[in-house]
């Protein structure tokens, strides 16, 4: 079975190439969840909460999409933010992520230097799970998803400081490489 590349540079090194990482919570609207029951809704703005925030501003942020579906990504040209950017595609209605709970995801990657997808749960078709603030994902991640609610989706945008450096995990990551995640957010607890 492959590994999600979503832990911390010493848990990969010791799990071969596992890493995950987070990000900051961000505003944004909602939609109705599949299966028509009422739940979070897809953005209609582009407002973000973000650390250093005015970046944000010229990025092309993903489209919504339906959650609990493989997102389409859209990885931003130009040069890439050096700072963690975080925004909510869909706003979640349920529990939110804090440091020391068991969240449950999907995810997908991609890389900003060659615009490929390096990893996603979905086509595992199999959830990840990890303890938010014990260190087993990239820091990206521990930033940025604490906040995020239940039935949310949030893109993150992660700097090299706050992923993988110079030391990636996989060819299909460049080093010094800026990493764009989408997650839903599936369970708390």
């Amino acid at each position: 079975m492959r590994r999600p590349l979503l832990l911390a540079a010493g848990a990969m090194a010791a799990a071969l190439g596992l890493a995950a990482c987070s990000s900051s919570p961000s505003a944004s609207s909602s939609t109705s969840s599949p299966g028509g029951t009422t739940g979070p809704t897809a953005s209609s703005t582009t407002t973000t909460a973000a650390i250093g925030g005015s970046a944000a501003a010229n990025i092309e942020w993903s489209p919504a999409g339906t959650w609990g579906t493989e997102p389409t990504v859209i990885v931003p040209s130009g040069t890439p933010p050096n700072q963690l950017l975080t925004h909510d595609l869909i706003v979640g209605t349920g529990a939110s992520a804090q440091n020391g709970d068991t969240l449950t995801v999907q995810y997908v990657g991609y890389s900003w230097t060659t615009k490929e997808k390096f990893d996603a749960s979905w086509d595992r078709n199999q959830p990840f799970s990890f303890v938010l603030g014990a260190g087993t994902v990239i820091p990206g991640w521990e930033e940025g998803i604490v906040g995020m609610k239940v039935g949310g989706r949030r893109e993150l945008i992660i700097p090299p400081s706050l992923a993988y450096g110079s030391a990636s995990p996989t060819p299909a990551i460049a080093s010094n490489d800026t990493l764009i995640f989408v997650i839903d957010l599936l369970k708390v607890g």
